[in-house]
């Protein structure tokens, strides 16, 4: 089949990855570069985990997740993840950290209990004052999203498939199988899978009473000098309890420390808007992460990164296919995860046609 994907990001390029191996034939389009710097795939590192509250669906598919990113790693000749584990703290009853121990209990996975003594002496930039207790689990870790999408677009050029960076689409014919580019180039195939993220609304304005655009930032630091090797070598943190339920990233070959929540998140009607960081945005975000870490306030704003993310009314994948179309949304920013396998099962789905199935796997109910 000739197939166009519209958008680059990682479900773009695994699913062209997973279509050129099945031998079809491949016209990946992207609105920028590869990576692309605006798009939710193009930041540092993403967050790989297996506790995952109350979706155990999703912390299923988890195994799916890493066997499918194996698959990968083997295409590319190298690994673009780190397997450090993760951390979740546990500051007051019901917060990230009960929520993470639930997950884990629920599935019958292996995770250590420290206590708020044991933890700050295994990571020191942890407060023990501050909480509760810290949980560790050997499963999970990062992925390195720039590394990932840089070797991806080789293989695939590499592999016969057609990458057009700097190509916006300005128009779909949905039922024809038609895109229209930005500079009136007309492009056809027999499917397009719309992997455009937070551009989805852009291409398909009718989906706004499923999909909901929303815009936050990351904030990148750089630590005190006598806490930068413990985060050099640190896990993940999860979550890190209390109100915000944040996650931290470590700097990992060549990335920075991380911190991201969602307390700045807000609604948004163009994903390309509001983009530069307002003034004191990083220092906000930094400064809600005490509890549970100790003298947030010395660690150095090094940048501020914004992100646009669709969402869900229940903050599962969305996927429906109309004519020759099929538009895939990794919604509520949890879709990187997952990545390599939403790929393949896209792939299969095409050749299958069989999209309730991949409508039932992307949300975990198979």
């Amino acid at each position: 089949m000739k197939i166009i994907i519209v958008g680059a990001g990682i479900a773009g390029l695994t699913t062209a990855w997973s279509l050129t191996k099945r031998g079809h034939e491949v016209t990946l389009l992207e609105q920028g570069p590869i990576p692309n710097p605006l798009s939710a795939s193009g930041d540092e590192h993403r967050l790989m985990r297996r506790a995952y509250g109350t979706a155990d669906g999703y912390s299923r598919l988890i195994t799916e997740a890493l066997e499918a990113w194996d698959e990968l790693w083997a295409d590319l000749g190298r690994s673009f993840y780190a397997n450090r584990g993760v951390i979740a703290i546990n500051q007051y009853t019901n917060d990230g950290g009960t929520a993470f121990r639930s997950s884990m209990d629920r599935g019958g996975y292996p995770y250590e209990t420290l206590s708020p003594r044991e933890a700050a002496e295994r990571w020191p930039y942890l407060d023990p004052a501050t909480f509760r207790r810290a949980y560790y689990s050997p499963d999970g870790g990062a992925l390195l999203c720039q590394k990932i999408a840089a070797g991806l677009a080789a293989w695939l050029r590499r592999n016969g498939a057609v990458l057009r960076e700097n190509s916006a689409v300005a128009r779909l014919d949905e039922a024809a199988g038609r895109v229209a580019l930005a500079d009136g180039e007309l492009l056809s195939a027999d499917r397009i899978v719309i992997t455009a993220g937070a551009w989805t609304l852009k291409l398909i304005p009718d989906l706004a009473d499923t999909l909901t655009l929303c815009r936050t930032a990351v904030v990148y630091l750089d630590p005190p000098a006598g806490l930068r090797e413990a985060w050099a070598t640190s896990p993940a943190v999860q979550n890190v309890g209390g109100i915000i339920s944040g996650y931290v990233l470590p700097p990992i070959d060549g990335t920075g420390l991380k911190f991201a929540a969602g307390i700045n998140k807000r609604l948004a009607h163009d994903p390309a808007a509001n983009r530069v960081p307002v003034p004191g945005e990083g220092e906000r975000l930094r400064d809600a992460f005490s509890p549970p870490f100790a003298d947030v306030g010395a660690y150095k704003v090094v940048k501020v990164v914004t992100c646009a993310y669709t969402f869900t009314e229940d903050h599962t994948f969305f996927c429906r296919a109309r004519g020759r179309s099929l538009v895939v949304s990794a919604c509520s920013g949890h879709g990187y995860k997952f990545g390599a396998a939403v790929g393949r099962r896209v792939a299969e789905g095409i050749e299958t046609g069989d999209d309730a199935r991949l409508v039932k796997w992307l949300r975990a109910e198979l």
